[in-house]
């Protein structure tokens, strides 16, 4: 249930900026993990999938084609996990749900670097990376009420220069901040997958707990928060988690 007594104005620790800045360079990481070392595909989001089902059954290749409804359920059942399980986690009454969430991903990436390269496996760890990346897009919506994504930078170039655009017309600083805020995560995202991409070669699949670490300072930011800081508002909904949908 949300906190009537949460101020509008008043974001919580899983809404900043930062905490958003350190999954999307989690989200390039990932995206590099993917496409480096596990089958040369990205998992992060879906539209490339649905586009190459449509091609093969475009060509009548439809066993092929039909193949694509693994990741494409997989990324829909992390979007129903991430809608089901909040409310029951929040009767453990330690942390919310993003916190949760967060800690799980470093599980799973830690436990991914023991999988070795083998192309046996590769459709099972993708099928795993969908499941989280969709988890935590639809967990992590609004960064201090902006729109954002942490998983893919599609909308994040659009709006920068949506926001420039803008800018230009009116001149106003705010706009001016919106644009550069939307640049910077494609950016962060870009230099998650440059930094994971340096490092494929070095440490083969071991370069996924490299994902580990932003993820790790995000979960003892939120843990702090859940913890201390924000402990009377474990039942206050993130702003894009409102009424009609699941209280994180």
């Amino acid at each position: 249930m949300v906190n009537s007594h949460l101020p509008r104005q008043r974001y919580l620790t899983c809404e900043r900026y930062y905490i958003f800045e350190l999954l999307i360079f989690a989200g390039g990481m990932l995206g590099a993990y993917t496409y480096n070392l596990r089958g040369g595909v990205f998992c992060n989001a879906q539209t490339a999938n649905v586009m190459l089902m449509a091609l093969r059954f475009g060509k009548g290749e439809f066993r092929a084609g039909l193949y694509y409804l693994i990741p494409i359920a997989a990324y829909l059942l992390g979007t129903v996990v991430s809608e089901v399980l909040p409310a029951r986690v929040r009767k453990i009454r330690i942390f919310r749900w993003d916190t949760y969430l967060i800690l799980f991903e470093i599980a799973v990436l830690f436990c991914l670097g023991f999988v070795p390269l083998d192309d046996r496996v590769t459709q099972v760890i993708q099928v795993v990376v969908n499941i989280i990346a969709s988890m935590q897009y639809n967990t992590f919506r609004q960064a201090e009420g902006v729109t954002m994504a942490t998983t893919f930078v599609t909308n994040h170039i659009r709006q920068t220069g949506i926001w420039f655009v803008v800018f230009l017309k009116n001149g106003r600083r705010e706009d001016g901040i919106k644009c550069l805020r939307y640049l910077g995560m494609v950016l962060i995202f870009f230099a998650g997958g440059a930094v994971l991409t340096a490092f494929c070669g070095i440490l083969k699949e071991k370069a996924v707990w490299l994902i580990i670490l932003p993820l790790a300072v995000s979960f003892t930011l939120l843990a702090y928060a859940d913890l201390r800081s924000e402990r009377g508002l474990l039942d206050s909904a993130p702003h894009g988690h409102g009424k009609g949908k699941t209280s994180l």
